[in-house]
């Protein structure tokens, strides 16, 4: 087996981060050719291909993407030598993790929480829209895309959806009042609901339709994070998973009013298979797959 040639794996980071040869070429100040060829070798001994062209740019493949981690933790190392005299961390692996705004934060934290506070450890979690991040998933730039939805495969996108979690969906809200009479009370009831583009909220409309009641609705909201506060601040009940408002329930200051019948909020872990998968990531996955609803 070649030894790896660490000239070869700083040009290759280079390249990787000024996403094109003469820009690497121009930071390094040595010419673009025997920048090509630095990085051809490195290729060759590494058995992949790190790039691949798109117009005048470089995009890196999967094992490119595996390599520079690889990379930034080698290089790494050698601040790590005066670190760790200062009793700071040693070189860390990278998980990068992209969760679409509608998730809750609760969740979140608590499908992570196993890697939190790891010193060999650094998580990389992004927010954004659904479309945005599995483009970033198919780039190699994140390892796992969170959402509410599982994502149909087809022969250009085998995306890979995994059920972490199902559960169910309740009414809260603020005010202490006599036993909650579902679907009865909501009628004329002040609402903050999700937006109407969720899954959840179309179940709910459906459900109230066919109950006969309406509702008033006072906000709709697609970020769970701040319908969660409309719920703390507003007189209104919130149509939400326990889990979005565990600490105001756990602290009184919102109440559970009922169980929604019929209706869960799902939870998945979107992936693409992977020659090179993050070994990180199937701890994730393995410690957040969920077979029943969870309360």
């Amino acid at each position: 087996m070649p030894a790896l040639n660490y000239r070869h794996l700083r040009y290759f980071r280079a390249i990787a981060r000024e996403g094109s040869l003469t820009g690497a070429a121009r930071r390094l100040n040595v010419a673009p050719s025997a920048l090509s060829i630095q990085l051809r070798a490195l290729e060759d001994a590494l058995g992949h291909p790190l790039f691949e062209r798109t117009g005048r740019t470089l995009k890196l493949t999967e094992a490119g993407r595996i390599a520079l981690d690889h990379a930034e933790t080698i290089f790494r190392t050698g601040d790590d030598l005066v670190a760790r005299l200062k009793g700071q961390a040693a070189a860390q692996q990278v998980l990068r993790i992209g969760a679409v705004a509608t998730l809750s934060r609760n969740f979140q934290l608590g499908l992570l929480g196993p890697l939190i506070g790891r010193e060999d450890v650094e998580l990389v979690v992004r927010s954004g829209g659904l479309a945005e991040l599995l483009a970033q998933l198919a780039a190699h730039q994140l390892d796992l895309v969170l959402s509410n939805a599982p994502m149909p495969r087809d022969a250009e996108t085998p995306w890979q959806s995994l059920l972490l979690d199902q559960q169910p969906v309740s009414l809260v809200g603020r005010a202490r009042r006599r036993r909650f009479r579902f679907p009865a009370d909501l009628d004329g009831a002040p609402m903050v609901l999700p937006s109407p583009a969720s899954a959840l909220r179309t179940a709910f409309d459906l459900l109230v339709e066919q109950a006969g009641v309406r509702p008033r609705i006072l906000a709709e909201i697609d970020d769970m994070a701040m319908l969660r506060l409309f719920a703390r601040e507003s007189p209104a009940l919130a149509l939400v998973p326990p889990v979005v408002v565990r600490d105001e329930l756990a602290s009184g200051r919102l109440r559970e009013l009922c169980v929604v019948p019929g209706l869960t909020e799902t939870f998945y872990g979107i992936t693409l298979s992977r020659r090179f998968p993050n070994p990180l990531l199937r701890a994730v996955l393995r410690a957040g797959s969920a077979t029943e609803p969870r309360r």
